[in-house]
């Protein structure tokens, strides 16, 4: 049995933890409080995402290695959810609230709490609006010539106005529009603390904050050291200097819209910003994401909220009446060149670099990494 050290909370560090767990003696350190959901944007980028498994709807903005490696995570992401639901993990899922707990929020807006989702992929949508047409087929066109994903991906489905009014009846049935199958949607502020309660044995060292991470070696701010036989560095932007990661300021937007019915994230195609529209329990809508070169964590701004909801409504024409509840900022870790990263040396891993795809990669990756330094892996 191994003693692994893992640097990092966020995401990729509870799933490390959780496929290690009763194999190998695991810590795992990390600034916060607590596992626990947080809203002020300072906490784990993993927490303010929208959780959109959009491997093929990616293609806007990566290539076919990235929707391959999601699409892999799909299988992946089943198998977790599915083994977290055996184990009696479970969480509210609600709305983020001003107090970082994720309970309670829902019964606080006056609407009763709903069942959590987990996991679902009942496709995801694709529309744009007319003079937005030719950025659509550019995506389209991409997949079709993307020869890594032939055999692996279906083809988006193109819906006439009667098939869109079918399958969503609150999208503008004017738009043009593509349904994506198997894409899906996962809930982070459910899935990430139940990954720590389902981690048995893990000692979790919270409001310790990592210096740096070298082979066998674990350092804190405070100068104190512990030594592994494998040290594991997920800390996103706090992994400076050792790699040259920076943070994307992203954006999001938390409407309830009680009555305004949607079952999939529509992704819109806008000449400024990739929008997505994520439903969420409770008449919950999440809007988002910015994407800004900048590591400004200050409240959102007026133009990006005022872009988002705005593109939103004219997908939905509905949430005129809609009511914001909750708006977060965040940072995305990415390297220069926007790729995820993977680095093994003898003691020593690295995962970083996840960008805008961490809910869509982290469990291929995690299987990659692991792979590189265990033979087999197994789960607690």
């Amino acid at each position: 049995m191994a003693r692994i050290g893992i640097a990092g909370a966020g995401l990729l560090g509870r799933l490390l933890a959780w496929r290690l767990a009763g194999t190998h003696e695991v810590t795992v350190f990390d600034p916060a409080d607590g596992p626990q959901a947080r809203s002020d944007g300072q906490g784990p980028a993993a927490f303010t995402a929208a959780g959109m498994l959009s491997p093929l709807a990616e293609l806007d903005n990566s290539g076919p290695a990235i929707a391959a490696l999601g699409w892999r995570s799909m299988v992946l992401w089943r198998e977790i959810t599915d083994a977290l639901a055996r184990a009696g993990s479970s969480h509210t899922g609600a709305l983020p609230a001003a107090c970082g707990s994720c309970t309670g929020c829902a019964t606080t807006l006056g609407q009763p709490e709903q069942p959590a989702l987990q996991l679902r992929t009942l496709g995801s949508l694709l529309v744009a609006h007319g003079s937005d047409l030719g950025a659509a087929q550019r995506v389209l066109a991409r997949l079709a010539q993307a020869p890594d994903l032939a055999g692996v991906v279906q083809t988006p489905q193109r819906l006439d106005r009667a098939a869109l009014s079918t399958l969503e009846p609150a999208i503008d049935p004017r738009l043009h529009a593509w349904l994506l199958p198997g894409e899906g949607q996962i809930l982070p502020l459910q899935v990430l603390p139940a990954l720590c309660a389902a981690a048995c044995g893990v000692r979790w060292r919270w409001q310790h904050t990592v210096a740096s991470v070298q082979p066998g070696r674990i350092v804190l701010d405070d100068g104190g050291e512990e030594r592994f036989d494998l040290a594991i560095d997920v800390r996103g932007t706090g992994a400076r200097p050792e790699l040259p990661v920076r943070g994307v300021r992203g954006e999001v937007v938390w409407l309830q819209a009680p009555g305004v019915p949607l079952q999939r994230p529509v992704r819109l195609l806008h000449p400024r910003h990739r929008v997505y529209i994520v439903p969420r329990p409770g008449d919950h809508i999440v809007i988002g994401a910015s994407e800004i070169e900048s590591e400004d964590r200050s409240p959102v701004s007026l133009r990006s909220a005022v872009e988002l909801m705005a593109a939103a409504q004219s997908v939905l024409p509905e949430l005129a009446e809609a009511r914001i509840v909750h708006l977060e900022t965040n940072l995305r870790p990415a390297l220069p060149d926007n790729e995820p990263r993977i680095e093994h040396q003898d003691g020593l891993l690295r995962i970083n670099g996840l960008y805008r795809h961490g809910w869509l990669l982290a469990p291929a990756l995690v299987e990659d990494a692991l792979q590189q330094c265990f033979s087999p892996v197994t789960t607690c």
